[in-house]
C-alpha cells in the first residue's frame, strides 16, 4: 500500500518589495496550493460582522455606492492613527489567523498538490513561523525594491524606510531561513530556484517521516 506523506508547509519570509507573491506563484505553477494572508484579509473586511462594526466606529462613510467596504476609505480611518490601526487589526486578524489555520488543515492530507505555501506578512513578527516546516527567503537588493514598490504602490524611499521599521531585519530573516531566492532577476529565473528548491523540500520531509 502506498504510504502518503503530509503536505509540507512553507513558510515565505522576505523584505518589502522582494517579490515574495511572485515566488508563490512559481510555487503554485508547480502544483503547490498558496495560502494567501492579504486575500484573506480582504474577504474578512468585507464580512458582515466586519462591516457592521466599521460602520458603528466610522459611519457609512466607509461603505461604497453598493454597500460594501470601501478600503481606501477604511485606510484612510487608520492612516497615521495607531490607534485606530491597532483596532482595525484586532478585528480583522483573529478571522484571517482562523482561515489560515481552517485552510492549511485541508490541504495537509490533499494528495493532488505538492506542498502548501503560506504566504502571510509579518510572519516572523507574528510569530506564526512555528506553523510552517520549512521557510524560504525570497531576496532583492533594497534599490530593486524600491523600484517595485514606487511602481506599485506610489512610495517613495522614505515611505518604505518608514514601513521597514516596523519589521524584523532582514538578516534575522534570512538567517532563520532553510532556503533562499534570488528574485533580483526576470521570472524564469525565480521558477527555476523554486522548482529545484521544492523538489528538495519534499525530499527531505518524506525522508523525515520514513526515518
Amino acid at each position: 500500500m502506498e504510504v502518503f506523506h503530509p503536505n509540507p508547509v512553507i513558510g515565505l519570509l522576505g523584505g518589502i518589495g522582494s517579490g515574495k507573491s511572485t515566488v508563490a506563484r512559481c510555487f503554485a505553477h508547480l502544483g503547490c496550493v498558496v495560502v494567501d494572508a492579504d486575500a484573506l484579509a480582504r474577504d474578512a473586511l468585507d464580512t458582515s460582522p466586519v462591516r457592521q462594526e466599521l460602520v458603528k466606529w466610522w459611519g457609512p462613510q466607509v461603505l461604497g455606492p453598493d454597500g460594501h467596504v470601501d478600503r481606501a476609505a477604511v485606510s484612510r480611518q487608520v492612516f497615521d492613527r495607531p490607534e485606530a490601526l491597532k483596532c482595525l487589526e484586532d478585528l480583522i486578524h483573529p478571522r484571517v489567523l482562523a482561515e489560515r489555520a481552517r485552510q492549511i488543515a485541508r490541504w495537509r492530507h490533499e494528495r493532488q498538490i505538492q506542498a502548501i505555501v503560506d504566504d502571510t506578512p509579518l510572519l516572523m513578527e507574528k510569530n506564526l513561523q512555528g506553523d510552517c516546516d520549512v521557510l524560504v527567503f525570497v531576496d532583492a537588493p533594497e534599490t530593486l525594491r524600491l523600484e517595485r514598490v514606487q511602481a506599485a504602490r506610489g512610495w517613495d524611499a522614505a515611505e518604505l524606510t518608514r514601513r521597514q521599521k516596523n519589521q524584523l531585519p532582514l538578516d534575522k530573516k534570512l538567517e532563520a531561513a532553510d532556503y533562499c531566492v534570488d528574485n533580483s532577476r526576470d521570472e524564469v529565473h525565480c521558477q527555476q530556484q523554486v522548482r529545484r528548491i521544492l523538489s528538495q523540500i519534499i525530499r527531505e520531509a518524506r525522508a523525515r517521516e520514513e526515518s
